[in-house]
């Protein structure tokens, strides 16, 4: 009789084995209602705690097996068989199914051709770096699945980031407190990637570099300038760049991601009369000037092709390419002069104080302003519902 009456311990062990991993699980990645919650130290925490509750779980049952497994029912013995069973199924979900880590694996092979044995098409949008002469050229279909490559362009360490679910890309130095830093990929807290350094083990939001949680709390992931254009755009300034190929043992996730580096939510919506519509997935262009964040509308931009606006009393050029996807944003004044720009009859950008044509690096190419340059400024591609909770003090762009 006496084994029959600690059916708790079982069940307290059961518990421990499968909650906190669950629980873990949910916050981590994107389940209905997860990704809302403001539960980031939480998941740092319940991380650190989940194999050590494992571990008094599995004591648990285990000292139950041995001590009053036996003296239980047949029908008893089942169901707790039938629990463990389940237990393994759940591990599969939480550890494997729906981890981060074995959903959006590493690279394997991170290899670089020049454009003339490059096998990545001139029209996929990449993420492009430049330092020290050298140029290099990330996809964003490989990057999208893989969330982060780590590399070096160059002599500068890079860790090329980008979130598919707030379509948005960073690149940070992997410096951290002098020591380079390796970077796995935890999950995702309000639909951004979380990335922990090995070192100091904190956590990082991948859209602001901010430290979430962790050691190091507050500090900030140095972030580096970066374009993002076509390959096709990109090589016509960088002809001798190098381009990240891709990974033969992930073609079939690259697959997942066709087109999705040019059709927006809002063109696959067809209850919407109005595609100018702003949803949680409309594409923004935003930038952030002497602190001051400001958003644009990236259909209403796109129409205009050139804007001419003022952040934070200063002067902001806008603009986007032909082939709708290569996007600038420039320092418009010059010598102290604020410039306005339009395009000319050829489609060349021409200032027109002076009517000097300017190419899309911000060169000034010809007219009185020749040889002049545009100071550049770091602009992103982001969900509207991503950009407003990172920077909710942004302006937005009305015409």
């Amino acid at each position: 009789m006496k084994s029959k009456k600690k059916p708790s311990l079982f069940w307290w062990g059961i518990i421990l084995l499968v909650l906190p991993g669950l629980v873990h699980a949910y916050l981590l990645m994107p389940f209905p209602g997860s990704q809302d919650l403001n539960a980031i130290t939480v998941s740092y925490y319940l991380e650190k705690i989940v194999l050590p509750l494992r571990i008094v779980g599995v004591l648990l049952i285990v000292w139950y097996l041995f001590k009053y497994y036996a003296g239980n029912t047949t029908r008893a013995k089942i169901v707790k068989a039938s629990v463990l069973i389940l237990c393994l199924a759940s591990f599969y979900f939480t550890d494997v199914a729906y981890k981060a880590e074995s959903m959006f694996e590493e690279p394997q092979t991170i290899k670089f051709a020049n454009a003339m044995n490059n096998k990545v098409p001139e029209n996929m949008v990449v993420i492009g770096v430049v330092d020290d002469g050298v140029a290099k050229a990330y996809p964003l279909v490989y990057l999208g699945y893989h969330h982060k490559v780590q590399d070096n362009v160059g002599k500068l360490p890079v860790l090329v980031t980008y979130c598919t679910m707030c379509r948005t890309g960073r690149v940070y130095s992997p410096i951290v407190n002098g020591v380079r830093q390796n970077f796995r990929l935890v999950g995702a807290r309000h639909y951004n990637a979380i990335v922990e350094d090995e070192g100091t083990k904190t956590w990082w939001y991948q859209a602001t570099g901010n430290a979430a949680a962790g050691k190091l709390k507050g500090q900030h992931l140095q972030e580096l300038p970066y374009e993002q254009s076509t390959l096709s755009a990109w090589l016509t300034k960088h002809p001798g760049s190098l381009i990240l190929q891709p990974d033969q043992h992930y073609l079939n996730d690259y697959a997942d991601l066709k087109n999705y580096d040019r059709l927006q939510a809002v063109d696959k919506d067809s209850t919407l009369k109005n595609k100018d519509t702003l949803m949680r997935k409309s594409w923004m262009l935003g930038v952030i000037v002497n602190g001051q964040p400001k958003a644009y509308d990236w259909r209403r931009l796109f129409k205009k092709q050139i804007l001419n606006d003022s952040v934070a009393k200063t002067p902001v050029l806008l603009a986007i390419e032909k082939d709708s996807l290569t996007y600038h944003a420039f320092n418009s004044s010059v010598n102290g002069k604020e410039l306005h720009f339009k395009l000319d009859a050829t489609g060349m950008l021409t200032d027109q104080e002076t009517a000097s044509v300017w190419d899309w690096d911000g060169l000034s190419t010809s007219g009185t302003l020749k040889g002049s340059r545009l100071n550049k400024i770091q602009a992103y591609q982001e969900y509207y519902h991503s950009w407003k909770h990172f920077h909710p003090a942004t302006l937005f762009w009305k015409e």
